[in-house]
């Protein structure tokens, strides 16, 4: 190939050659018109560039488009920009501190000086968004020295970009103009405004400048906007759903968890329902992992200090840690992780290649610091369960083991009717943070991507997002209304067998470093229940709903032979009560849907009679009559299948 060419990369492994120079449109362009028309950015080599830029070297690229995570990310960056143009039109004394995109959408923090802006002034801020939007005004980038730019923003007056700049390297400062607005910005953006035709400015906030309570607070706007009307209002049926599924509304409603101000923010209290939906889960998960050859294991809740710095855990997560606790001339710590203890159950014996794979499973309970205005329900707390497993393994057995996990995470999310969507987090090589030698990054992230190839994962990739200690596979759920969660992990680690000197002894008789593989399909309990509570709205599949059967007697005289039901349905391990209360069955029947138990059994003189009962379905109503017996053995089946319900 003529040095005056590159070979360009595209996502199905297909390459084509182009000049040096091309751009990312003429790639799209080159490929279809229509792709051309409705491309955003390109992503080249892991990294999202503007369309215009031009390609110099060999490269695998992605063009992006509304459909794409790099494509939304163009967008709503964009969009900030937009936002603060349409705010530098209405408040030219208005100055600008940083405005990224975000998992959905975009915010802008802006001091607006003695102004106070409430949720009243957002309606006229998106209509001027919408005014310079369709200007179709082209995102112009420039190259500007570093004395320039300071110079541009001290003439403005504007002490946060100045703040931001001096921070930066010379030769690496670029603005970015569109209309009458130019912003400090390394990019990308979209070809020009116009193809943004929605916008709601969604909430106001506080934020303090650099996040330091002692700087000035700022207004920080969030926003969200979209190519399409129709996408607008989808989104905003979507989140009036969610307001309804919210497990901060519904766990209270349904007993399943509360945060009492005596115990402590963020430190959720189970409730007896809450219990046994957990417990449930836990008794799921733990039936499969003894299936697939786990040991269980418990920790304790703290540890000894050294433990953490031996494994890079203190001080690498030391803001998110509690402080130390002396205790007899030694300090301690509230555990932060599960795998460090891990590791010292497996070095606590001599370990022979015979012994390999050992794979150690544990439901433990870590603490972290999370500022009290980042604490949300169960979703976001200081103190959670993982349910955490470190598989112990040879080089040889890496990769059936990594597949075993994998197929292990698609098997429970599969259970829950959890589309998943796989990411690859890898290393950013210009990162500094990482554990570990760069051979062994390379191996583990060559390794993964083969498993990944060989199982046949539609799979995307993302420098940076891997943990210190190793690159790793994350699962990302969609729920019921389309939102993607990221749950489970499964992460290759040659790092902390280094640290904590772990070794096994093969079949050669020398000493070998096993690798580990770390693995966690929830996630965290807590944060797994609340995004279930809203996935299914508090309408559990049968198998997992704390309540599963509530007998209605119609009169007094029915409740022995509803007594008789309820304990054949115990025998089978049905979780069933029978209300007895001296009420109309109408409002039996209104109590048993508002706390959403799947079924309820309407018993009177005809059904005790007969032997029968008169069985209504939550959200369907009346289902029909059956033989107890066969609903007996009806209920068992849709239990031990895990049956999901329908919509």
């Amino acid at each position: 190939m003529s040095e005056q060419y590159i070979r360009i990369t595209l996502p199905d492994g297909s390459q084509r050659e182009y000049p040096k120079g091309t751009s990312g449109l003429e790639i799209a362009e080159s490929i279809s018109s229509g792709l051309a028309r409705v491309a955003l950015s390109i992503t080249v080599n892991g990294e999202i560039i503007d369309l215009d830029r031009p390609i110099n070297e060999d490269a695998t690229i992605a063009i992006n488009t509304w459909d794409t995570e790099d494509g939304q990310y163009t967008f709503w960056h964009s969009s900030a920009h937009l936002l603060a143009e349409a705010v530098q039109e209405l408040y030219p004394e208005a100055k600008f501190g940083i405005g990224p995109p975000i998992e959905n959408g975009f915010y802008y923090d802006i001091d607006f000086g003695e102004k106070q802006i409430t949720q009243d002034d957002l309606e006229a801020i998106e209509k001027k968004f919408l005014e310079v939007a369709r200007k179709k005004s082209s995102f112009e980038r420039k190259e500007i020295s570093k004395e320039e730019a300071l110079s541009f923003y001290k003439e403005k007056g504007n002490e946060y970009k100045v703040d931001l700049i001096e921070g930066l390297e010379d030769g690496n400062i670029t603005f970015y103009t569109q209309g009458d607005f130019t912003d400090l910005c390394r990019g990308p953006h979209i070809p020009n405004t116009g193809v943004v035709k929605a916008i709601k400015l969604t909430n106001l906030a506080g934020a303090y400048w650099r996040g330091d309570n002692n700087s000035k607070q700022l207004t920080r706007i969030y926003g969200i906007s979209f190519p399409k009307q129709k996408m607008l209002q989808e989104y905003l049926h979507r989140i009036e759903e969610a307001k309804r599924r919210d497990h901060r509304k519904l766990g209270k409603e349904l007993g399943i968890y509360m945060i009492d101000s005596m115990v402590g923010s963020g430190l959720p209290l189970w409730l007896p329902n809450g219990t046994v939906l957990r417990r449930t889960l836990e008794a799921f998960l733990r039936e499969e992992q003894v299936k697939r050859g786990y040991k269980e294991v418990i920790t304790p809740h703290i540890g000894n200090l050294e433990l953490y710095k031996t494994s890079g855990h203190y001080p690498y997560y030391k803001d998110s840690q509690y402080d130390p606790i002396e205790v007899d001339d030694e300090e301690y710590m509230l555990k932060p992780m599960n795998c460090p203890h891990h590791h010292r159950i497996y070095s606590s014996d001599l370990r022979s290649y015979r012994d390999l794979p050992l794979r150690l499973a544990e439901f433990g309970t870590v603490y972290r610091y999370e500022q009290s205005g980042e604490l949300s329900g169960l979703s976001r707390v200081r103190g959670f369960t993982q349910d955490d497993a470190h598989i112990y393994c040879t080089h040889d057995q890496l990769k059936q083991e990594i597949k075993n996990t994998i197929d292990l995470t698609n098997f429970v999310f599969n259970t829950f009717g959890m589309p998943v969507d796989i990411r690859l987090s890898f290393r950013d090589e210009n990162d500094a943070k990482y554990g570990g030698s760069t051979e062994y990054w390379d191996r583990a992230q060559q390794e993964i991507r083969e498993v990944a190839d060989e199982m046949g994962l539609d799979y995307t990739i993302a420098p940076g997002e891997a943990s210190f200690y190793g690159p790793k596979i994350d699962f990302i759920i969609r729920d019921a209304i389309g939102r993607k969660w990221q749950l489970g992990t499964v992460q290759v680690d040659y790092v902390m067998p280094e640290r904590f000197d772990l070794t096994y002894v093969g079949s050669d008789n020398e000493k070998h470093r096993p690798v580990i593989i770390h693995r966690a399909p929830f996630g965290s309990m807590e944060r797994f229940t609340s995004i279930l509570i809203e996935h299914f709205a508090g309408n559990f599949p049968l198998w997992l709903a704390p309540e599963q059967i509530k007998i209605l007697p119609i009169s007094d005289d029915q409740n022995d032979y509803a007594q008789e039901c309820a304990t054949k349905l115990k025998e089978i391990g049905v979780r069933v009560t029978v209300d007895e209360r001296s009420e109309q069955i109408g409002g039996k029947i209104r109590d048993a849907e508002t706390a959403k138990t799947p079924y309820m059994l309407i018993i009177g003189a005809k059904e005790m009679e007969s032997g029968t009962v008169s069985v209504r379905r939550h959200r369907k109503g009346d289902i029909g009559t059956f033989n107890f017996s066969d609903f007996l053995s009806n209920v068992n089946a849709e239990i031990q299948q895990k049956t999901l319900p329908e919509d």
